[in-house]
């Protein structure tokens, strides 16, 4: 009478297994505990040149449009995950604005007093990174009409958008720590560079040759940035009402 066989099963999906690997999702077949080596590694994987989030913003700074139509079409290995890259870019702004306090001027509260509208923009002012990543539903939303002919999803244009916002994040943390070290007022520059960078990368990703791409480009963004401001404004008058009822 044969015995029977007791194969090992996948942890993760459940096949067979017959080596330290499955054959079918390649889990191990025995995951390493998670130690200080461990950790290290993963960090590694994230910051290392090959394909690491310094590859990504190499890339993403000499050839936007180019790199982010490759991840969406043929390699999505390439780079960084878009979501993962914009939490990060919003994290090293959101740490190195509040270490050295410079003052970004993201949101002008003047004339508003001690309203929710003020409440708003001061929220908005000290969460510029969170604030882009709100802001980029919008832009998306115009970019989407502007560029419709061109078939791409509003999800897609998302992925867009948490490339080239990453990096704007970037370069206005850059220009931050340079007001910092040399005490003169740079920061706009730094705003105005990393809204130049921003058009450019949205017109070289759906067309680098036409130049009005560029410009649609430049008034999809302006407009994402004034329909946001116009429903903060509209959210901070309706808590206003709210609260004198």
């Amino acid at each position: 009478m044969n015995k029977e066989i007791d194969i090992e099963q996948c942890k993760n999906c459940g096949a067979g297994l017959s080596d330290d690997f499955c054959p079918k999702c390649g889990n191990p077949k025995i995951l390493k505990r998670i130690d200080g080596s461990y950790i290290l590694s993963e960090m590694v994987s994230v910051l290392n040149f090959d394909k690491g989030i310094f590859y990504t913003i190499k890339e993403l700074f000499v050839r936007p449009g180019k790199n982010v139509h490759k991840f969406i079409h043929n390699d999505r290995n390439r780079l960084v995950k878009p979501i993962i890259f914009i939490i990060v870019c919003s994290l090293i702004y959101t740490v190195v604005q509040q270490l050295l306090k410079f003052e970004d001027g993201y949101a002008n509260t003047g004339g508003f007093g001690d309203s929710a509208i003020s409440t708003i923009f001061v929220w908005i002012q000290k969460n510029y990174g969170y604030s882009n990543v709100l802001m980029s539903i919008f832009i998306a939303v115009w970019i989407k009409l502007f560029f419709k002919k061109y078939n791409y999803n509003f999800f897609e244009i998302i992925i867009l958008l948490c490339f080239v916002m990453g990096i704007g994040m970037l370069i206005y943390t850059t220009f931050g720590i340079l007001e910092s070290i040399i005490q003169l007022k740079i920061l706009q520059i730094g705003g105005i560079i990393g809204f130049i960078y921003t058009t450019w990368a949205i017109g070289q990703f759906f067309d680098k040759k036409k130049f009005f791409n560029y410009l649609k480009g430049l008034i999809a963004y302006l407009l994402g940035m004034i329909t946001f401001y116009f429903l903060a404004v509209i959210l901070g008058l309706g808590i206003d009402l709210i609260s004198e009822i």
